[in-house]
């Protein structure tokens, strides 16, 4: 994929060496200079500049076909937000959201948006390429995205107030065919809407377009003369208005191109045009989340709408302190400040000053030392000619504060008037001089010392600002004043968002700019709080090649995952007892598990954090339940424990032999922790016993255990987590501990947690209840999970019954180091694990609908989108074996996954019908790619977890 921004020229320049972005994924220009190309003209630009920096060989069509972009419109001279017109609205910093994790306190506009505009472009069908967005907006889409039609043109809208849509362009359908475009509407007036409201629905355009490379190609036609050069071109008021079914603008060309339109749902559009949007945008995002269960951050700020990042900031903020972002600045204790400012750029100073309410300050570095000082007032537009009184600055017309401080129009810079282009803003060339030239042009016109820097010193307009400013400057001292607020944050750690940020991305600074370790957090901080600080303090010593401490700091991450999951639940001491006659067995099998969407978010720490969405399936293989345990009375006090499987049998004495079930790769590993977890060791027994002959000869038996398992390791299939399901649930009736179904699987997710191999709740739950069913749990420690039991038509129903094969690739894969490195991104608070995370949560619910409609094809290609977010969660989860696999039989499937973690194991298929589901089996049983490979009958399991006795 390859991403495309225009920016102002001097920002575009710079964008690649401050940003630091990949080479060649990313391409950053201007439009040329002084010619208005309009967005439509502007997208051709940027898309040909993009071509000939990079290709130029083949022709613009075939380049165009190659891969999918994202193409960004962030190039304008910014005039209603100047504290970022000089590096453009898209660079605006913004702050970390306080309901959200895995942000970064470097982040701006670009990178929250680019989420949902990478997420929209890889669910887009193949023929549209191209997605066009605005830079000046962020668009906080909740849940699924819909699913994006096959068109031309796929614009993307939201529904709106008709007052709010009045300003905005507008897609118009006809209430029969709504996602058909009937016409676009450019800022419609009321009585428009109402006169089409009977017939027509309205959608406001957010500016999101997805355009096939036909579309481009007109696109591109139609954005230049008839002698070849470029012209003004508009993509919503001139090719818009020629989109439809009943276009206002006749062009027999593009009126042929088809076009769907998309409503958006549950979601919010923010616009960052102005600099009170700046603010208000902000605080809407900030407060979207008000249930302070959810809400990490917990400082008070004396007004919701305080707003400071990248700085130092001496003075106190009180309730009348409001609508106030401060950026990049350092605000000593001699300043006061009052309501409605934009503080950007302000360098180190021990100024003594007063900024009215109203009035914003930018400090805009200018070659390697001066600055150019820019006030302006926050409804400054900066447009207009500055003889009309309705022209503002500084709040106030610019005849005023001419008058105010006996000037003439003249002063400003000749024959200009455009306010953007009047020379308002003096240089100066050492920090020392901006205080009295501040003063005097916000607030104290009688200041002589400022009034002879205003008029003696060069002066710059607003334009100029965009050419001159010293990008490299302003950047250096943001990163500077970051790396304060880093250990700041740090320090206070309690209520602010440090542990709350994407911690790999925190590790990595720290690193980078040699910050000193974070100390160890208090015991009395809470326990998520102290696993991230272990994990946060483990990845820096590992970048700092301290690997000792890293190691160290690590296993205490874990340890306190672990000694929390098992806290929530040793509040619950057991009694096991003899609940059987001596000549009695009891008998437990469980059928194995399909996770089919939402695996991973059933882990710890995710699930801990929101709570997880899984959908699976519980299976029989070859007709039985494969998983068994066998346990019965047995004369002589010990344990017995026996593998028939494996061939392998093991006695058990003492205590200490049972504690010694954390050896993975031992037969007995899960048989002894579950036998710990069922009473038989003084952790988790009601009653002192001194030696476990005693406590055996207290219940009046031995105990001789055997398992069977019939299905290879590594298969992928939950087999580890549901033999210890089925060993609890066995000893549960043997025992008389009167546990429910709910109850083991929550024993079992203890019993993963004793054994250190980790995990999450799915797996029992998936083959412990039967049949298909959504699985959902809450935030916390305690994970119970609630079963939503789904309908099986589309696995028993016979049309589609042999449509579902299982195929044994003989390729197996241990999950625990999988599981140890995705579970540390999760301590991390990683971005990208969360986003994924988080999709795949979605995912499942609509899994779960779509099982709910019984729309098959749908079921399978969702199956597949389970399959794609594995492999983008865990790339080796497709190794070259498997694909070998996949590429025989993917023609004639709707879907396919690996089962659990991937990497090996069993192969799901969804095949289109069931003479494609022979086909594979033909395919496969001719070409097995091992001596171990084979098919494996799946039938739907209807009872889950069963015990009964002899």
């Amino acid at each position: 994929m390859k991403y495309l921004i225009s920016l102002p020229l001097n920002a575009a320049d710079n964008f690649p060496t401050l940003l630091k972005n990949r080479k060649g994924q990313w391409f950053c220009t201007s439009d040329p200079r002084d010619t208005r190309l309009g967005s439509g003209g502007g997208t051709t630009w940027l898309l040909e500049e993009c071509y000939r920096n990079e290709d130029g060989q083949t022709s613009f069509e075939e380049w165009l076909a190659k891969e999918q972009r994202i193409l960004i419109h962030a190039g304008g001279q910014s005039r209603r937000l100047p504290a970022y017109a000089v590096s453009g609205k898209i660079n605006a910093p913004i702050p970390v959201f306080r309901w959200a994790r895995g942000q970064r306190l470097s982040q701006n506009l670009l990178t929250v948006q680019l989420p949902l505009y990478e997420k929209i472009t890889k669910e887009a069908p193949q023929p549209l390429r191209t997605l066009i967005a605005s830079g000046d907006v962020f668009i906080d889409v909740n849940g699924a995205l819909p699913a994006i039609p096959e068109a031309d043109v796929v614009c993307f809208g939201l529904w709106v107030d008709s007052s709010l849509a009045t300003r905005h362009g507008v897609f118009s359908a006809l209430r029969e065919t709504p996602g058909v475009l009937d016409r676009m509407m450019q800022k419609p007036s009321i009585e428009e809407l109402e006169t089409r409201a009977r017939t027509h629905f309205f959608l406001m355009d957010i500016g999101l377009w997805l355009l096939s490379d036909r579309a481009v190609q007109l696109l591109r036609e139609r954005s230049y003369g008839a002698d070849g050069n470029p012209v003004f071109y508009d993509l919503y008021s001139h090719f818009g208005l020629a989109l439809g079914e009943n276009p206002p603008i006749k062009d027999d060309y593009i009126n042929q191109l088809s076009v769907k339109i998309v409503p958006l749902p549950d979601a919010r559009f923010h616009h960052y045009g102005t600099s009170r949007e700046l603010i208000s945008s902000t605080l809407a995002l900030q407060e979207k989340v008000t249930d302070q269960r959810l809400v990490m951050h917990k400082k008070i700020k004396p007004n919701p709408a305080i707003f400071t990042q990248n700085s130092r900031i001496d003075i106190s903020f009180n309730e009348s302190n409001r609508n106030v972002w401060i950026e990049n600045s350092i605000i000593p204790k001699k300043w006061a400040i009052a309501s409605d400012h934009v503080i950007t750029g302000v360098p180190e100073n021990d100024w003594d000053i007063h900024i009215p309410s109203g009035i914003c300050i930018d400090i805009v570095p200018v070659g390697e030392k001066g600055y150019a000082v820019r006030p302006y007032g926050i409804d400054d537009a900066f447009k207009g000619d500055i003889r009309h009184a309705s022209t503002l600055w500084m709040g106030k017309p610019v005849s005023e504060w001419l008058q105010q401080r006996n000037l003439e129009i003249t002063d400003l810079g000749g024959q200009a008037s455009d306010l953007q282009k009047c020379k308002l803003f003096p240089y100066v060339s050492s920090e020392e001089e901006i205080e009295p030239v501040l003063k005097w042009m916000i607030n104290e016109p009688g200041n002589d010392r400022g009034e002879t820097i205003w008029r003696t010193s060069e002066r710059f307009s607003a334009d100029d600002l965009m050419d001159f400013a010293f990008l490299q400057r302003l950047y250096t001292q943001r990163k500077k004043l970051r790396e304060e607020n880093f250990k700041a944050l740090e320090n206070n750690y309690e209520r602010s968002v440090f542990y709350q940020l994407d911690l790999s991305d925190v590790a990595a600074e720290y690193a980078r700019m040699g910050l000193t370790v974070p100390d160890t957090v208090k015991d009395s901080s809470d326990r998520m709080t102290r696993i991230h600080n272990s994990m946060l303090r483990s990845r820096i010593f590992s970048l700092t090649e301290d690997k000792n401490n890293a190691k160290k700091e690590e296993e205490a991450a874990f340890s306190l995952l672990r000694d929390g999951l098992v806290n929530a639940l040793r509040h619950s001491k057991r009694t096991p007892s003899l609940n059987v006659h001596p000549d009695q067995i009891v008998w437990g099998r469980s059928p194995a598990r399909i996770d089919i969407a939402g695996g991973w978010t059933d882990t710890p720490p995710f699930s801990l954090f929101t709570g997880g969405n899984v959908v699976n399936l519980a299976v029989e293989l070859n007709g039985q339940p494969p998983l068994q345990v066998y346990v019965k009375p047995c004369q002589e006090h010990h344990i017995l424990l026996r593998s028939i499987d494996l061939g392998a049998a093991e006695t058990v004495t003492t205590f200490k032999e049972l504690r010694d079930y954390k050896k993975i790769g031992s037969p007995f590993s899960i048989p002894k922790a579950a036998l710990a977890l069922c009473g038989f060791i003084p952790e988790f027994s009601e009653n002192n016993f001194r030696t476990l002959k005693e406590q055996l000869q207290h219940i009046g038996s031995g105990i001789e255990l055997t398992l069977l398992v019939a299905i290879p390791a590594g298969s992928g299939m939950g087999t580890s987590s549901l033999l210890a399901s089925t060993v609890l649930g066995a000893l549960n009736d043997f025992c008389g501990l009167q546990w429910d179904k709910a109850d083991i699987c929550s024993y079992t997710l203890v019993l993963e947690q004793l054994l250190t191999t980790g995990g999450g709740w799915q797996d029992q739950y998936g083959g412990v209840f039967h049949g298909i069913k959504l699985l959902q749990s809450e935030a916390g420690f305690e994970q119970k999970p609630r079963v939503n039991w789904l309908p099986d038509y589309l696995l028993t129903h016979p049309e589609y019954k042999p449509c579902h094969l299982l195929y044994y690739t003989g390729v197996t894969r241990v999950a625990k180091s999988i599981l140890a490195e995705i579970v540390r991104g999760m301590f991390l608070n990683s971005a990208g694990h969360l986003q994924l995370l988080d999709e795949m949560k979605t995912h499942a619910l609509d899994m779960a609908e779509c099982i709910q409609r019984g729309d098959f094809t749908k079921y399978g290609q969702m199956i597949s989108k389970t399959w794609e977010q594995k492999k983008a969660i865990d790339p080796g989860t497709n190794p070259p074996a498997v694909e070998q696999i996949i590429s025989l039989v993917k023609p004639y499937c709707n879907g396919y996954k690996l089962p659990g973690a991937g990497g090996g194991g069993y192969l799901y298929m969804v095949a289109k019908d069931p003479m494609a589901a022979a086909t594979i089996r033909k395919i496969l049983l001719e070409n097995p790619p091992n001596n171990r490979a084979r098919f494996v009958e799946m039938e739907l399991s209807t009872k889950g977890f069963q015990v009964s006795r002899s």
